[in-house]
């Protein structure tokens, strides 16, 4: 289990490190009016559009990947499995201090003194 948490983590920090690195790389808005003029964006790999279509793909896969992973890392860290009883598991049973507990109970002194419960009986008059 530690090997597979290990590994989402890994897989983690590489999807945001891309991602951020994804996210530095590409054009704002206004660079598509400078590639109009002629500033070079469209002798490009993938042309002039193709490389904001593919940099956001892949911005967006990676932030899935990483939306995924911080997903499994929370379901992983909070999953406690549930210890099994045997076979009277489902049984009810009495704990061991509930017979001690009854017995002081009934060896206690009639003359000790007996909070009433009466609402406002603690207020003085």
């Amino acid at each position: 289990m530690l090997y597979l948490k290990t590994l989402i983590i890994v897989v983690q920090l590489l999807s945001a490190l891309g991602v951020i690195g994804l996210v530095l790389l590409q054009h704002g808005k206004g660079a598509d009016m400078g590639a109009a003029f002629g500033s070079g964006a469209s002798g490009s790999l993938f042309g002039a559009t193709g490389s904001a279509n593919f940099l956001s793909r892949t911005t967006a896969v990676l932030a899935a990947v990483f939306f995924i992973t911080t997903l499994t890392l929370t379901y992983l860290g909070s999953y406690k499995p549930q210890t099994s009883a045997g076979v009277l598991g489902g049984a009810a049973s009495v704990p061991a201090s509930a017979p001690a507990a009854a017995a002081s109970a009934a060896s206690a002194p009639a003359s000790a003194p007996v909070a009433s419960s009466a609402p406002g009986a603690d207020v003085p008059k």
